[in-house]
């Protein structure tokens, strides 16, 4: 009986200690933020959870996601683009794609040719024996903007997707952010951050995993050398960095940076900074998810990978933008979308 009580202790004692270093630290809920909206941005509507944004440097059209969420079972997921300074030029441009259409994270690959694709995370709620529940969707880019639908990649290593980056014109990354789904283990994963998950990579012709234990893994990206990946480590606060092997496409963990927040997507700005959309309180993210009237903080950081120095340069504690996702910068334009909101925050002259 006093063995079993010492190991109940050490148990108890253990859980205690994670919770003190680990899910206290990156919940948030210990840091003082202030609300930081600039002025200038404006909410422009395009339709429910605009989750992932990702704008075109050469054009200056901005790519978004969006799927309703909390309705994914009745509804259908779209790609929308517009001129990030002309709002007006707003149109849907996936009319061509797949029956069951969820999209998550994009990625837009440009080729040497000046040829475009548009790869989609697509989580389907029409799952059985020959189906799978997780596909990286590839769209062609036509000359007036819209999407063709190419083909869908499917492989085990994709097991639980969140954001992708392409590296090739059917070559590319995906983040896994969830070992489990359901059940006790999908409990313990979230609530006490394990690091279970990791990034598969898929060649071209076949898909296998090149980076693991990470603590949810989230948005991805791509140094413009194409020479080091950025992964989100949510439940961390922290940006992974990786050393990329361009001819295997393998990984070396270089570091870990830092952020002051739980970020989910990352863009990259032309002189390399990352964009960071993320969850100053990521506690606040179930009970949004739950009840849209509740109030879950947005946060905008741009990020220096090279010193790890961070900036919050949007920091919407009023509901403005709940639950921000995605944040990306381009001609002085910032650009911050939503996991559930039918908008993104447009803030010019930044």
């Amino acid at each position: 009986m006093r063995n079993i009580l010492i190991i109940f202790g050490v148990v108890i004692g253990l859980v205690l200690a994670r919770i003190a270093y680990v899910v206290i630290p990156a919940s948030g809920m210990l840091d003082d933020i202030q609300s930081q909206v600039p002025q200038q941005c404006e909410a422009l509507t395009i339709a429910p959870g605009t989750e992932d944004v990702t704008i075109d440097t050469r054009s200056g059209l901005a790519y978004v996601s969006t799927d309703d969420r909390r309705n994914s079972e009745n509804s259908r997921g779209a790609i929308y683009a517009f001129d990030i300074h002309q709002t007006d030029t707003l149109q849907l441009i996936s009319t061509d794609v797949p029956a069951d259409f969820h999209p998550h994270g994009i990625s837009l690959w440009t080729g040497p040719g000046g040829e475009q694709r548009l790869f989609v995370v697509n989580h389907r709620t029409e799952i059985s024996e020959t189906v799978s529940a997780h596909a990286i969707e590839i769209f062609d880019i036509e000359a007036d903007g819209r999407l063709t639908h190419a083909e869908s990649i499917e492989y085990e290593a994709l097991h639980s997707p969140n954001d992708v980056i392409a590296v090739g014109p059917r070559s590319f990354y995906a983040t896994n952010d969830r070992a489990y789904h359901s059940g006790i283990m999908s409990s313990l994963e979230a609530y006490f951050g394990l690091p279970l998950v990791g990034v598969s990579y898929f060649d071209g012709e076949t898909g296998r995993i090149v980076a693991d234990g990470i603590t949810y893994a989230n948005g991805i990206n791509i140094s413009a050398d194409g020479n080091q990946i950025y992964v989100s480590e949510l439940l961390a606060r922290r940006i992974r960095i990786y050393d990329r092997e361009p001819a295997s496409g393998d990984l070396s963990f270089v570091r870990a940076l830092a952020v002051p927040t739980a970020p989910d997507n990352i863009e990259v700005d032309t002189v390399g900074n990352l964009w960071i959309g993320g969850h100053p309180r990521i506690m606040d993210f179930p009970a949004h998810a739950a009840d849209p009237n509740h109030i879950a903080p947005s946060h905008a950081v741009r990020l220096d990978p090279n010193t790890g120095d961070a900036e919050t340069v949007l920091m919407a504690l009023d509901g403005e933008l709940n639950a921000s996702s995605v944040a990306t910068m381009h001609d002085g334009v910032l650009i911050v979308g939503a996991v559930f909101d039918d908008h993104v925050l447009l803030c010019p002259g930044m």
